[in-house]
């Protein structure tokens, strides 16, 4: 198998051990999981069964971020507790995951559960001299991190630009640098708040990522990733921290996956310009709504259109019409090599479409993507 790391920027045979390692960056649950999530965890999905079928074990987790300002914030605009918001909307998201049918994950651990893990970190960081405090407040300092960029391969001036756009804070004046990112930060009033030697508080964004995925996984990740949007600032500053903490590499592949857009604009939670995967499913059957998907790229933006679901129910029907058996296997190997290559379902769905026109069963072949005929 073949993937494309983002760190590299090509490529690369996959080559994983009996057991791969994978962490897929997940919601934090203040709204509703949009498409674009679904197409997220729908490709580590593809890459988990694929992995599965060659005989690996694969252990996949995907956490919660369920304490970030982001969290707090709409739990203090809607008047409830945060961990009740997370928990209602935690149920319509693996409500839509089970829709279009992904496989369970292994481990979903919550950041609100990792205090302690997240707390020795936090140590480990300034025992290594890339931490600071500045009342109450820990940052990381990024000069002391000259490989800063190398999961991006973002400019300083566009690290910037995202750093604010993604709620860094580079104006924040007790930074010794604008780029320096937050790690513990006081608590407000309303907010929950656990104990530390810098004072009562709580976690940054990055670190809780990184403190979840090696407690779960190691130091060394097989495969990480989640939505393009992440490279930087997220996976960049987990990089950063997880390995002057370790002294290890922390990923060996990012597998970053494309924005999906509506209306010519990215699917956002703040815009509202939204579709969800039971929105789809009210107009056809769960499994066109994850055909649809499946005919994308997983690397690609692309945008959400109708005629999409119309064409997979299309599809869906004619590939139920086959029944000329004596070549599933031969069928099996063609999405077998579409997969290897850098996950091309796309193509994978070609190879069923030539062989579904041809009359056969394509039934086999279908279930290794995760589509029950």
């Amino acid at each position: 198998m073949r993937l494309y790391d983002t760190a590299r920027r090509g490529i690369f045979d996959l080559e994983p051990g009996p057991h791969v390692s994978m962490y897929s960056c997940g919601i934090t649950p203040y709204d509703a999981a949009h498409l674009g999530h679904a197409f997220v965890y729908l490709s580590f999905d593809v890459l988990q069964r694929r992995l599965r079928d060659a005989g690996h074990e694969t252990r996949l987790v995907r956490n919660v971020t369920d304490v970030d300002d982001d969290m707090l914030r709409k739990a203090r605009e809607l008047g409830v507790h945060y961990l009740d918001l997370a928990a209602q909307e935690m149920a319509k998201f693996d409500r839509d995951m089970a829709l279009i049918n992904l496989l369970p994950v292994y481990k979903e651990p919550r950041a609100t559960g990792a205090i302690s893990e997240i707390l020795t970190l936090i140590g480990q960081l300034f025992e290594a001299g890339v931490a600071y405090e500045v009342d109450g407040w820990v940052y990381y300092e990024v000069s002391k991190f000259p490989r800063l960029g190398q999961v991006s391969h973002e400019s300083r001036e566009s690290m910037i630009e995202l750093a604010a756009i993604h709620g860094g804070n580079p104006t924040d004046s007790r930074k010794r640098d604008p780029l320096d990112f937050v790690l513990w930060q006081p608590s407000l009033e309303d907010e929950p708040s656990w104990e530390s030697r810098w004072g009562a508080g709580r976690p940054g964004w990055h670190i809780e990522c990184s403190a979840l995925a090696m407690r779960d996984l190691g130091p060394t990740l097989d495969v990480h990733g989640g939505g393009r949007d992440l490279a930087y600032p997220h996976h960049e500053c987990e990089a950063a921290q997880s390995e002057v903490a370790t002294g290890k590499p922390f990923v060996k592949f990012w597998m970053h996956v494309g924005l999906v857009g509506l209306d010519g604009i990215k699917m956002s939670k703040s815009l509202g310009n939204l579709v969800f995967v039971e929105q789809l499913a009210a107009k056809a059957e769960p499994t066109a709504v994850r055909l649809a998907l499946l005919d994308q790229h997983y690397r690609t933006d692309w945008e959400w259109r109708d005629e999409l679901l119309t064409k997979a129910v299309s599809r869906l029907a004619t590939w139920r019409s086959t029944s000329i058996g004596g070549r599933e296997s031969l069928v099996i190997e063609e999405v077998r090599a579409a997969l290897d290559e850098d996950l091309n379902s796309p193509e994978a769905l070609r190879a069923l479409d030539e062989a579904a026109h041809k009359g056969y069963d394509v039934g086999p072949a279908a279930a290794l993507l995760g589509i029950t005929l």
